[in-house]
């Protein structure tokens, strides 16, 4: 699959103004060389969103968001990494690569868009067309209009409506196959695959119909609900049915709902909950729980509470813990026996299911239950039990003020901390790693790294070979890398350097010293980072000779090496 060029990423990025990019969405108050507001991420009472026009990126301090401007559309307008970047392109009248765009535009790619997209327009005048479908439609009372938002069609009866209608070329028949509209007996006759249902179509994050869903009308017939099977476009475990309505309802979402089926979405948009989506035929997933996350920092996830019910909640739990930074809230409300969302709000009206929301149990309290559900908590042993049993979900929460309060509620319960028991370890000396922070004064490394990322340009006056990289010293290895990458991409950004160490353990203390305020002129800025480099090329002459030295009195040095010596000690004179 091609990729956009690096190259091209940072030219736009530095066409792009961030602060245009961001005030369009979100306003921005000038803050000394910076900008500042809420963070549209995260609910906040001040301003710790603060945006950059120098270093062109953004950064939260409360949530911790960050990133480019592409990142920025990203996670604001929920917009996929492509689309983002054809955004910004357009904003600055540039055009995405020609091979990047040709992957885009495959022809049988764009011909399978195109065949769904048929088989839908087919399916809604079918359902125009038939008195059996209008007539359910009424009889569950659904509008007009969201029988139009959610674009509902019907299947007919028989063996090859879909197929005499749209498969009668062999390309539109080839691509109807791939796009799972048909199904082949053990004699290889293919027939449709959905026959008398009523059809829901499943849309892409782009809004482009990917796969079907096919509710029964008929009681007796089964199975109730049937899904497109896995295809190019459509992968179950990756999708949310109605996410891409809810988005286009709601300017921002605050929260979604998870239901289980395509009827209980409809039924609550029918009572003006929009914010509502169902997984395709499958458990919840951890590429469901991220999509989820980055669509509204409030979860509900609405089950039965039949064992049944509790273990599809269990499931979710466990997806959504990796994700539960602070800021994200995870809830289960469990249903009355013998309801689902459909009857409920029916019943109980928006109000009453509002109430039901509100009253829902949140993860935390769900995680202990059900941990703590079969052990006498009186005891020791059963403590020992609830303990060894949290441990390695709670490892799974990502750092933050949740997982603390998380282990803090266990150490409540049993009286033993999560980290207890196991042995204290130092810091991993790693090269790589970068301390923030620190009250006396800061390390060389941590000096030239913090003026890299403010300031990529200025690794480009320095000339390989870089005599530093050889140091042995925590951080070296990230400053090469810095100074490495910055020279193959001369035009990145700050925002870019970030993502660039997206997921590694060095990102948390990089994002600190990218916000610190460096205080004086640019030329005074240079001369300091470029005087850091300077002494760390001199420890590594002095690194060198104490290397010999030590040789020295211990087996001895040949002629080369003792001749090394001597010029390395000229040399440490002169400097």
């Amino acid at each position: 699959m091609a990729r956009i060029p690096d190259a091209f990423i940072d030219d736009l990025l530095a066409r792009s103004d961030i602060v245009e990019v961001i005030a369009t969405r979100v306003p921005l108050k000038k803050q000394g060389r910076e900008y500042a507001a809420r963070c549209p991420f995260h609910d906040e009472r001040s301003a710790s969103f603060t945006v950059s026009p120098t270093k062109q990126f953004y950064h939260c301090f409360g949530c911790g968001a960050h990133g480019s401007a592409i990142s920025f559309l990203m996670q604001y307008d929920r917009l996929e990494f492509l689309d983002a970047v054809e955004e910004l392109a357009r904003r600055v009248g540039v055009e995405v690569p020609r091979d990047t765009a040709q992957r885009n535009a495959n022809p049988e790619t764009r011909d399978l868009y195109a065949a769904m997209d048929a088989a839908a327009g087919f399916f809604r005048r079918q359902r125009e067309a038939n008195a059996k479908a209008r007539a359910y439609i009424e009889a569950r009372g659904i509008a007009t209009e969201i029988v139009d938002r959610y674009d509902i069609g019907y299947a007919p009866g028989g063996f090859s409506a879909l197929r005499d209608a749209l498969g009668t070329d062999p390309q539109r028949l080839h691509l109807l196959e791939r796009g799972g509209m048909f199904s082949k007996n053990d004699r290889g006759h293919v027939y449709d695959k959905f026959r008398d249902r009523l059809m829901f179509p499943i849309h892409d994050r782009r809004g482009r119909v990917i796969a079907f869903g096919g509710r029964v009308i008929d009681p007796e017939d089964s199975p109730k609900y049937l899904n497109s099977p896995e295809t190019p476009l459509f992968h179950k475990g990756r999708e949310l049915y109605g996410l891409w309505q809810a988005r286009q309802a709601n300017q921002k979402l605050e929260r979604l709902i998870v239901v289980e089926g395509y009827m209980d979405v409809v039924a609550l948009a029918q009572f003006g909950v929009s914010q509502a989506v169902a997984t395709l035929g499958t458990a919840t997933t951890s590429e469901h729980a991220e999509l989820l996350f980055r669509s509204a920092a409030d979860v509900f996830f609405c089950f039965d509470g039949d064992r049944a019910g509790r273990a599809a909640a269990w499931k979710a739990l466990e997806s959504v813990l990796p994700r539960m930074k602070d800021g994200r809230q995870a809830l289960f409300l469990f249903l009355p026996d013998a309801e689902d969302p459909d009857s409920l709000i029916r019943k109980e009206g928006v109000d009453g299911f509002d109430a039901r929301l509100r009253a829902a149990t949140p993860l935390s309290e769900f995680f202990f239950n059900q941990l703590s559900s079969d052990v006498n908590l009186a005891s020791l042993d059963g403590k020992a039990r609830l303990a060894e049993r949290c441990k390695p979900l709670l490892a799974l929460i990502p750092d933050g003020a949740f997982g603390d309060l998380m282990r803090q509620r266990l150490g409540e319960l049993t009286g033993i901390s999560a980290r207890a028991g196991a042995a204290p370890t130092a810091a991993p000396a790693r090269s790589s790693r970068v301390a923030a922070g620190p009250t006396h004064k800061p390390s060389l490394v941590r000096t030239a790294i913090t003026h890299l990322l403010q300031r990529p340009a200025l690794a480009l006056e320095l000339a390989p070979p870089y005599r530093f990289a050889s140091l042995r010293q925590p951080g070296i290895e990230l400053l090469s890398e810095l100074v490495l990458l910055i020279g193959e991409r001369p035009d990145i950004s700050t925002g870019s350097l970030l993502e660039h160490f997206e997921g590694r353990e060095a990102l948390p203390a990089l994002q600190q010293l990218a916000v610190l305020d460096l205080p004086g002129e640019p030329a005074n800025l240079r001369a300091e980072f470029l005087d850091a480099i300077a002494q760390l090329d001199r420890q590594v002459l002095q690194q060198r000779i104490e290397e010999l030295q030590q040789r020295q009195r211990g087996e001895g040095l040949d002629t080369a090496e003792t001749q090394e010596l001597l010029e390395l000690l000229r040399a440490r004179i002169q400097h």
